[in-house]
């Protein structure tokens, strides 16, 4: 997965570099495949395989986390 993501990273910036350098007519439609390839493919992909085993509940502002915050803001001012 992570050379997947490494690849059509790659290729979307280079898609929006060849946009911007070459004067052929579909030039633009370059620039525009590349933008929504890591927009709508590459970071999506990206997410999915940093969060995947992850509980999301150890990242939201509950109440339970907000006292822990505060405890661990406690003790380091001692």
């Amino acid at each position: 997965m992570k050379y997947l993501i490494l690849f059509l990273t790659i290729a979307a910036i280079t898609s929006i570099i060849l946009g911007f350098s070459l004067n052929v007519h579909y030039s633009q439609k370059l620039i525009g495949f590349g933008v929504v390839a890591i927009f709508f493919v590459v970071f999506p992909l990206f997410s999915y395989q940093h969060w995947k085993g992850k509980d999301i509940k150890d990242y939201m502002l509950t109440k339970e986390n907000l006292d822990k915050m505060r405890e661990n803001q406690k003790r380091k001012k001692y």
